[in-house]
């Protein structure tokens, strides 16, 4: 089972967190087990489970992004006023 990032997994509500640990343990055992069929199954809804997080990642990075360029511009507008 492949896992997702720490930074993903940071932005996971308490609810998708505990869904994704259970669904791991789950696949975790299914590999064990040989079933990598069943597994792939298993991945694939946590491939799921963790889309909202990496929107909420993509937001966080945007945000940065916006702050950053808004600091450039102040600093352009104090260097134009001296």
């Amino acid at each position: 089972m492949r896992h997702c990032s720490v930074q993903v997994r940071g932005l996971l509500t308490r609810d998708e967190l505990d869904r994704y640990n259970a669904l791991m343990q789950v696949g975790g055992y299914l590999e064990d087990q040989n079933q990598y069929d069943l597994a792939y199954i298993v991945q694939k809804e946590v491939d799921i489970l963790i889309l909202p997080a990496i929107e909420r990642l993509k937001e966080k990075g945007r945000d940065r992004d916006r702050a950053t360029a808004e600091f450039l511009e102040s600093l352009k507008a104090v260097d134009e006023e001296d």
